[in-house]
């Protein structure tokens, strides 16, 4: 048997259709807000990817940075799980943390000797 889920945004914009508020709900389950989406669809017809990236006035930089680290690492987990290609998985990953430790979102651990 199938099923539809829905995913709903609601974004608030202020006079210069800058983001104020944005909450999301999905499958009828209780709304949360979040001061940040990232969302990506595969356009097959023209094999290439459409974005929208939002984020509220009041989305702080330093939380930018860790949004965009995150989002780095976790999508080296969702390419692995469709690809199954845990080499260049694990590359993304260290890419992501390399970018997280430039940034100053992740602390560099001790070097191996």
């Amino acid at each position: 048997m199938s099923k539809t889920s829905n995913i709903e945004f609601k974004v608030k914009m202020d006079e210069n259709m800058v983001p104020e508020k944005i909450d999301w709900i999905a499958d009828g389950k209780h709304e949360s807000s979040c001061k940040a989406i990232m969302t990506s669809v595969w356009d097959e017809k023209d094999s290439n990817t459409l974005r929208m990236d939002l984020w509220t006035k009041e989305m702080m930089v330093e939380e930018m940075r860790h949004f965009c680290v995150q989002t780095i690492i976790t999508m080296a987990d969702t390419f692995e799980r469709a690809t199954n290609d845990s080499k260049s998985a694990e590359d993304l990953r260290e890419f992501g943390k390399n970018f997280g430790i430039q940034l100053g979102v992740i602390k560099e651990g001790p070097k191996a000797t």
